[in-house]
């Protein structure tokens, strides 16, 4: 009696990339243009520089985009938009959407 199993691979995996999503900051009339520079500098990791014109794009479309990513990392940077915004009074709002 032989205790040999044989299994069978596929040589083709369908492998499909993640989904990615942008995470958008929007406009509001109240968080200051320091605090949402501040923001894109620590939650979306832009040089100060890039933060002044994601910052001010956002200021005369009503939102831009600040980076894509996986599904868990948005909503994580989401969050923490929504955690920094709290713990300073501004109203300021992150959205992600499907890419």
């Amino acid at each position: 009696m032989s205790n040999e199993i044989e299994i069978e691979l596929n040589d083709e995996l369908d492998l499909q990339e993640p989904k990615k999503y942008k995470v958008f900051l929007l406009n509001d009339d109240f968080s200051t243009m320091d605090f949402v520079i501040d923001v894109l500098v620590k939650v979306f990791r832009k040089s100060v520089d890039e933060a002044s014109v994601i910052m001010i794009n956002i200021h005369n479309n009503g939102k831009e985009i600040c980076g894509t990513y996986s599904y868990e990392i948005a909503g994580t940077k989401v969050a923490q938009v929504k955690a920094m915004a709290r713990e300073k009074g501004f109203p300021l709002k992150a959205t992600m959407e499907e890419e």
